[in-house]
């Protein structure tokens, strides 16, 4: 039996790679004793700091506008578990499954970096619920504050046998005591300053980054092929790909390197010059994987940062609580919008491929790649598809980070609105993913009217000879939205999985 264990000695083991194992294959996290032992020795300094007396936001204060009411020894003690009630107004579509081990995952990985205070009770009980699958229902949308405090209060709420978590379905929400008790697990009460540290951050932002940087890869590397299958179905000059055209940018040299490999030599150009849409192909690439890998710096900095607030430092010999800025998001957030414009724009790119696949000056194919011209539509419903999608996706392309709106009485004057762009991320995918089916579908009828890639392109073909195993052998007129589908589900699995390297270029 494969062991799905994760050690974690430190917040260093909790990866990016790691949070991918968590989220998809159902891995999860282990606390070494040692690292547990220190984080109790951090928890009784945090105690012994506490108990000065001084003021503490959150702590022996309100949040927010109400941080000047301090509160009594009494009102201290619910406290901390009274922050989640007010602020869980959170309500369905929830997140994933996947998605909130992932986000569960971060959680625990920031709650271990030092500043936290968190104790090893709570940290060993994240790790947990996620081995028991036991997952907080996370609303997806309506999060407008400053940092994730409504999404964090849902998370927070059933680590004391409150609120709500998933139910074996994923989108309906159960009653999170009894999930607790059928795994074996009694509701944690939260000690000083836990449920403060448990609604700071941006751990939301980050997993979710985590996903869209995985999910934008996968797209990307299923991309080259399908640009790479256009370039050699169509006969188009493969000038564009030559690596002097690259001189000064090794990602553009990397990506138009691939496809050239991928696409093979032309044997003979139909035209001079292929349509632009075709030779702008490799940058529009190489910024998406520029704009990924730009992304996963800014998830690096948002683990490895201070993200909470207030946040425990050690001096020498001195300890004290700084309010902090790291539950913003922007940078997340601004590092999200610029995937989602180029995930966009390769989306705009593939829609405009696509037209010019249909168009018989550009490929010799019959018009429309269809059979009969005129008894037989062809494949202009499916071009007017990809149109449909890349419209909605410029909708989508307004940045998250800007329109501030005041809350919190004026003490919250600006928001990142970082969950948000996470969420526009996440769509942009779906639609990059839903063109590169209409293109493929294009490919697979191109083949059926007698194109073929070189014999000396075996990657391509095998990639291309997947997606025709499973769809009908006629270029004729049928339900072309059930082909579809069945792409989509093999790029939604992982397409290509033979026939090549699947992975995208390094920057």
């Amino acid at each position: 039996m494969q062991d799905r264990s994760i050690s974690v000695e430190g917040p260093a083991d909790l990866t990016p790679s790691a949070v991918l194992d968590i989220a998809h294959a159902g891995h999860a996290p282990v606390l070494s004793p040692r690292l547990t032992e220190r984080l109790g020795q951090r928890r009784a300094k945090v105690l012994a700091a506490l108990a000065s007396g001084r003021p503490v936001y959150g702590v022996n204060t309100g949040m927010g506008a109400l941080s000047d009411q301090r509160l009594t020894v009494a009102e201290q003690a619910r406290h901390q578990e009274s922050l989640m009630l007010a602020r869980s107004v959170g309500a369905a579509p929830w997140l994933s499954r996947h998605e909130t081990r992932a986000v569960l995952a971060v959680r625990l990985r920031t709650l271990l970096n030092p500043e936290s205070g968190a104790g090893p009770d709570l940290c060993l009980r994240l790790a947990q619920m996620l081995a028991h699958d036991v997952l907080p229902a996370i609303p997806r949308t309506a999060l407008g504050s400053a940092g994730e405090i409504i999404p964090l209060a849902h998370l927070a709420a059933p680590i004391s046998g409150r609120g709500a978590v998933l139910g074996p379905a994923g989108s309906i929400a159960v009653p999170a005591g009894p999930a607790l008790t059928a795994v074996g697990l009694a509701p944690l009460p939260l000690g000083p300053k836990e449920g403060v540290a448990l609604i700071e951050g941006v751990p939301v932002t980050t997993a979710l980054a985590v996903l869209c940087s995985d999910a934008a890869r996968t797209a990307l590397a299923q991309s080259l092929r399908v640009v790479a299958g256009e370039f050699a179905l169509s006969g188009a000059s493969r000038d564009a790909l030559h690596p002097a055209q690259a001189r000064g940018d090794d990602t553009l040299a990397s990506v138009t390197s691939e496809l050239l490999a991928l696409a093979g030599a032309a044997a003979s150009s139909r035209s001079l010059q292929p349509p632009v849409s075709f030779r702008v192909s490799g940058q529009v690439l190489a910024h998406l994987v520029r704009a990924t890998s730009l992304l996963d710096a800014a998830v690096e900095r948002a683990l490895d940062g201070v993200t909470d607030s207030p946040a425990y430092v050690e001096d020498g010999d001195e300890s004290r609580f700084l309010g902090t800025a790291g539950f913003h998001g922007y940078d997340l957030a601004s590092h999200l919008h610029l995937l989602t414009v180029a995930l966009a724009g390769a989306a705009e790119l593939g829609a405009t491929r696509l037209h010019r696949m249909l168009d018989p000056r550009i490929t010799g194919l019959n018009a429309q790649l269809s059979p009969r011209p005129g008894p037989h539509t062809g494949l202009t419903p499916v071009h007017k598809r990809a149109v449909g999608v890349v419209h909605e996706m410029r909708r989508r392309t307004v940045p998250a980070v800007l329109g501030t709106i005041e809350t919190s009485a004026g003490q919250e004057d600006v928001q990142s609105f970082s969950v948000e762009a996470a969420e526009e991320c996440r769509r942009a995918v779906e639609g990059l993913t839903d063109v590169l089916a209409c293109e493929l579908l294009a490919l697979h009828q191109a083949r059926c009217l007698g194109a073929e890639p070189s014999e000396h392109t075996p990657g391509l073909t095998a990639a291309l000879d997947e997606i025709s195993s499973l769809l009908p052998g006629t270029a004729e007129d049928r339900f072309f939205g059930e082909d579809l589908t069945v792409i989509r589900g093999l790029l939604r699995a992982g397409w290509p999985h033979a026939g090549g390297p699947r992975r995208a270029p390094a920057p």
